[in-house]
């Protein structure tokens, strides 16, 4: 079954549910982005979200969801590093083991920080796709209970609670923008924000290299994409060829999907810690790389949601220190994983 909207009472019982479980971030005015826009252009700052992004939101609502009986057999997922640190930390929270499964594209500082929140970790092969065939097996044989990373309704319902603390806060917001890799968070935003103001306009930014949804968007259903190395690590993987609702709700609800270059992405790195004094990890610059690329206007006000903070901070200083055509003359092969 497939829907183009998830529905209000969903993501309002999401709210209820995790309330006191994640925090309510702050959505401030960028002076530097409305100047060079002439329009308001706020920022969601999801990057200070508790464990460093916004997919605390939909696993805290999952893992709240979840039957005795599932609880005991453990959870268990696949993501590209963001969505597993997230379930460790709200399945050590409610005293459920959680085994997270990855592949070898992962950065090597997600990985240690999900060891350190004492999830069992098994990295397997080069893709998100390879790691959730190790889920499914683990499924089957142990009973374990699969947290999605996106495409199921308690974790859309999760991240669509963020939709709605922007329409709160930023009420006249005609425009919002969105990281987009598997869909739940823009999924779930937008299914909130055109609750709220059906004529917002949804935007969301991905990467040149393996954009999963663009392409499905762009075929009509789920394809597979090569999953690429990319500053924007959390936005690799696959949407699934079997998905249930990201597909269709974004087909429905997201008026328009940008792709950037890595050194657009390098740029908005840049941008955020030079001049909004704020760390962000490539997935979470993305919004502000596409308004600087000039790839996306904003003619109204808008909000660009800062998804994740959760970077190598050795890269991060290797970004950050780059004169823009030093970056793009340099090997970047060092930086991507």
């Amino acid at each position: 079954m497939t829907i183009d909207c998830l529905p209000l009472p969903e993501i309002l019982e999401a709210r209820r549910r995790i309330a006191g479980l994640v925090e309510r971030t702050p959505c401030g005015s960028s002076a530097h982005l409305s100047e060079r826009a002439g329009v308001p252009v706020h920022l969601k700052m999801e990057h200070r979200q508790t464990t460093g992004s916004f997919k605390l939101r939909g696993a805290s609502n999952a893992i709240v969801c979840l039957s005795p009986e599932k609880r005991a057999n453990g959870v268990v997922t696949a993501s590209t590093g963001n969505h597993d640190r997230v379930v460790a930390y709200a399945a050590a929270r409610e005293g459920i083991p959680a085994t997270v499964c990855m592949s070898d594209l992962v950065p090597q500082n997600k990985v240690d920080e999900i060891r350190r929140l004492g999830a069992e970790i098994r990295i397997v092969g080069k893709s998100q796709d390879d790691a959730q065939e190790e889920v499914d097996r683990l499924v089957a044989e142990k009973g374990m209970a699969m947290v999605s990373p996106f495409d199921a309704r308690e974790v859309i319902a999760g991240q669509g609670t963020l939709g709605f603390e922007i329409m709160e806060d930023v009420p006249e917001a005609a425009c919002v923008v969105v990281p987009l890799s598997g869909g739940g968070l823009i999924a779930g935003v937008a299914s909130a924000v055109k609750v709220v103001n059906p004529k917002a306009r949804i935007v969301g930014i991905s990467m040149e290299r393996g954009p999963a949804m663009k392409a499905s968007l762009d075929a009509g259903h789920p394809v597979q994409v090569e999953e690429e190395p990319s500053l924007a690590d959390s936005l690799g993987g696959g949407i699934g060829l079997d998905n249930r609702f990201t597909f269709s709700i974004c087909r429905a609800l997201v008026d328009e999907v940008i792709l950037l270059t890595e050194e657009e992405i390098a740029s908005g790195i840049r941008h955020a810690y030079a001049s909004e004094r704020e760390v962000l990890e490539g997935a979470g610059a993305v919004g502000i790389a596409a308004f600087l690329s000039g790839k996306l206007t904003l003619s109204s006000p808008g909000v660009l949601v800062l998804s994740g903070r959760n970077i190598d901070m050795d890269a991060h200083r290797e970004i950050v220190c780059a004169e823009p055509r030093q970056f793009r003359d340099q090997d970047q092969s060092r930086l991507l994983r």
